[in-house]
């Protein structure tokens, strides 16, 4: 089975009840009939007695705010046709069996019914309402049912497919409110409980606890997920994740799952994110996203040797995409961004994260580790909605050798245009150490430790001088990427 991370309309993120911790204390027994003092049993001290949070209060006081979401809407789907014949004519199927014999094969756009449920929360009395994104995808029209039974045609006001969130209003007044909280103040390990309506099951209540905060996840790098052990089930995306003190945290999202339903691991978008896409849309009816203009791959132990780094943090710049943020700041390829304004780049998806949630024109401080030093780099941010930041995978492939292993050789004039480079050097061969590493015939060396590669005496002499692995920047189909290679 493949393994995907999945939020078809409708899931939500729950989390699984854990057991009660506490502490018994021993007594100490005597015979009445003895002669003498019986020893006595030193009990030991109690600990602390952990109990349960009082779910059943959290929900009484939050639960009134969530609501149910029904989407219906068409989506156009593509479907072959023949001339002069109606695809729902009986006939239809059986004629384009032989539609090669009696003429071409064409192509027409058919309206698919769409209807799909989720969750969201009251934000304002006035009828704000934040889901996600996925939840009202495709809608024609959005109908909100309250806990009260009530139900309203809900308007779109805005939805932001970047960060998932959406925003939607209806026409009523004195509404039940959530509280919002920070995710700042969450910790590992802490309680919380999602509300939603799995399946249609309105206003069921799961809960658990915080797995892992700050993840990356393959197509939301503009989001710093929060990793529960919420049950997720359809029915139940857009509703709110909510901490013991009441508090909402997360907009439930996502799941992990080899299956297509919960397997215990879940994601949730954080409050703080999502609050500020909302206040974007209510003002403007969109939300912006601030963008530098880098690929980035993560810091691994390999490249931490290879660029004499203390540790394997921060984000890689495998790529400067050309008349961007990032190059006219003067950021390089090889170049390790390991803070944003005095904020740690720990792995390279907290990079697109911290940028994302700046605005458009914000200038930021950089502190970059280049050549085995430090530097600081102002940039002034650009519009993601022009191109947005990508990060590339790192190969995480380990070699063992003593040689790099490359058959290497200048590029010719013809082959430079063809790539559009200004130097390099073609790999002819790949054995060894840099085979094992992914380095394919093909490739174009660009660059050894940060260092453009010119010429095969330098990268001999480079390789010889390294201790313990060496980055290699790759170019391959047009794409650039660091690949480290062992080669103590």
């Amino acid at each position: 089975m493949n393994t995907r991370l999945t939020s078809p309309r409708g899931i939500v993120i729950a989390l699984a009840t854990a057991g009660v911790i506490g502490a018994v204390g021993t007594g100490a027994y005597t015979s009445a009939r003895a002669l003498t003092p019986a020893p006595v049993v030193t009990a030991p001290a109690a600990g602390p007695v952990v109990t349960m949070p009082d779910f059943s209060t959290i929900t009484a006081r939050e639960g009134p705010a969530v609501v149910n979401i029904t989407v219906t809407g068409t989506t156009k789907t593509s479907m072959e046709s023949i001339p002069g014949m109606d695809p729902s004519d009986p006939m239809f199927q059986f004629f384009r069996q032989f539609q090669g014999q009696f003429g071409q094969r064409g192509q027409q756009q058919r309206e698919t019914p769409v209807r799909g449920e989720g969750s969201g929360f009251i934000v304002s009395p006035d009828g704000i309402i934040m889901t996600n994104a996925h939840v009202v995808k495709d809608a024609k029209e959005v109908t909100v049912k309250l806990t009260d039974r009530r139900e309203f045609r809900a308007k779109v006001l805005g939805s932001d497919p970047t960060t998932d969130i959406a925003v939607l209003k209806i026409d009523a007044h004195n509404l039940p409110t959530v509280a919002l909280g920070s995710t700042k103040d969450l910790k590992v390990g802490e309680w919380v409980l999602a509300i939603g309506s799995p399946f249609g099951f309105e206003n069921s209540v799961t809960a658990g606890v915080v797995s892992a905060k700050g993840r990356s996840l393959p197509d939301d790098s503009y989001v710093p997920f929060i990793q529960t052990d919420v049950a997720v089930n359809p029915g139940n995306s857009g509703g709110p994740l909510i901490n013991v003190r009441g508090e909402v945290v997360g907009i439930n999202s996502q799941i992990y799952t080899r299956s297509g339903g919960y397997q215990g691991v879940s994601f949730a978008i954080p409050i703080d994110v999502a609050v500020q896409v909302k206040d974007q849309i209510v003002a403007t009816g969109k939300a912006t996203h601030a963008r530098l203009g880098v690929a980035v791959q993560e810091v691994n132990q390999a490249f931490a040797d290879s660029f004499k780094l203390d540790r394997p943090e921060g984000a890689l710049v495998s790529n400067v995409q050309k008349g961007g943020p990032a190059d006219q700041a003067g950021l390089r390829s090889g170049d390790v961004i390991r803070k944003v304004d005095g904020e740690p780049i720990i792995s390279s998806g907290d990079l697109p994260a911290v940028i994302g949630q700046r605005k458009p024109g914000t200038k930021i401080t950089m502190e970059v580790w280049r050549q085995g030093a430090r530097q600081e780099i102002t940039a002034k941010l650009g519009n993601a909605g022009d191109k947005a930041t990508t990060v590339a995978s790192a190969d995480d492939s380990s070699s063992h050798g003593g040689k790099l292993g490359l058959a290497l050789r200048q590029l010719k004039p013809q082959e430079k245009r063809e790539a559009s480079l200004d130097g390099g050097l073609l790999v002819e061969d790949a054995d060894g150490p840099a085979a094992m590493a992914g380095v394919q015939a093909g490739d174009v060396l660009l660059a050894i430790n940060g260092t453009p590669a010119k010429s095969v005496e330098q990268i001999r002499e480079i390789v010889s001088k390294a201790d313990k692995s060496v980055a290699l920047l790759i170019q391959r189909d047009g794409d650039k990427i660091f690949v480290p290679v062992n080669i103590g």
